[in-house]
């Protein structure tokens, strides 16, 4: 299928009141449910699911049977790798303490954060609330439970810090006072904890 300027794999469920950008690619039985919001240019994978009024910016990647929870909001450019889940429920429970079936009028639902740039490892899980910064990378396999910073590395169950990364998403090298890039050369200095990249520092 294709339409508004997207396209759909057969057996793709795509709901009503969804909008969703131009050259955006939708596999087959990746799930879209109702007020999501995907940018131009995204690819949805087989089996991946969209929550109700997620937001995700431009030229996204959700891999195969990666579980997006609303209220999650996604920026541009983030990689959400194969089985990777952002929760959705701070104290889950399927029955209320007198044991009658919880609804959803009886939890508050809250998200995950992406950043711009950011990726998110196969099968990792980002624990909402939680906020992933710009351009950091969570490994496969970890669990987030606290915020990440800009262009942090962490790993870990629970996730913690191993480094920083690049644009390019390879690890720093240091030199001194600076990290550089392998790939790219671009240069980065830490400061109170937190990485700025030298070309924003004007």
């Amino acid at each position: 299928m294709s339409t508004g300027g997207f396209s759909a794999a057969p057996g793709a469920d795509i709901a009503d009141g969804v909008e969703i950008g131009a050259g955006t690619r939708i596999w087959h039985l990746a799930q879209v449910r109702e007020g999501a919001v995907i940018g131009e240019e995204c690819i949805i994978g087989r089996g991946a699911y969209i929550g109700s009024g997620v937001r995700m910016g431009r030229r996204c990647k959700v891999q195969n049977h990666a579980l997006v929870y609303e209220p999650a909001v996604v920026g541009d450019g983030v990689f959400i790798g194969p089985a990777a889940v952002l929760t959705n429920d701070t104290f889950p429970r399927a029955v209320a303490p007198d044991g009658s079936l919880k609804t959803a009028d009886d939890w508050e639902a809250v998200g995950v954060e992406l950043g711009d740039g950011c990726s998110i490892g196969a099968r990792a899980v980002c624990i909402a609330p939680v906020r992933i910064g710009r351009w950091a990378m969570v490994a496969a396999g970890a669990v987030v439970a606290s915020d990440v910073p800009d262009f942090a590395l962490v790993a870990g169950v629970p996730a913690r810090r191993r480094g920083w990364v690049g644009r390019a998403g390879r690890p720093l090298i240091q030199d001194g006072a600076v990290f550089r890039c392998p790939d790219t050369g671009a240069a980065y200095r830490e400061v109170d904890g937190v990485l700025i990249e030298e070309s924003q520092e004007d």
